[in-house]
């Protein structure tokens, strides 16, 4: 069995929902649920991901992928055609592409993915089936 959720929280919901909704969309994911202060989205396969602007963010500091905690998400997409697609878009929707010199093979030869950063610092992992 996969994960039933993950929970992100965001520093400004308003600024990050924008690029999370169209990663998640290009890769089948759909809207679920939307609430002042989040939003979440389902996979395909049944598992969905929250975001939220909490009232109980103790902290301002920024978020740090490298600081222990989470580091990054990994999804899935249908191809390497997908992700090569979503690489060529993702700089319009606030999103860089990490490693970019061994890129596609970031992660070694057996996965075909791209590394995604957001404007906020967080990663995620786009992996070709």
């Amino acid at each position: 069995m996969g994960f039933h959720h993950v929970e992100l929280w965001m520093a400004d919901l308003a600024a990050a929902a924008p690029r999370w909704g169209w990663l998640l969309g290009e890769l089948g994911w759909r809207p679920l649920d939307a609430w002042p202060a989040g939003q979440s989205w389902q996979s395909p396969g049944g598992a969905y991901l929250v975001l939220e602007e909490s009232s109980a963010l103790r902290r301002e500091a920024p978020y740090d992928r490298l600081r222990p905690g989470l580091n990054h998400v990994a999804l899935w997409a249908p191809d390497p055609r997908t992700v090569d697609r979503l690489v060529t878009a993702a700089p319009a929707h606030g999103w860089s592409l990490l490693f970019a010199d061994r890129h596609p093979f970031a992660g070694g030869e057996q996965n075909y993915a791209a590394y995604l950063e957001d404007t906020d610092g967080f990663e995620v992992e786009v992996v070709a089936r």
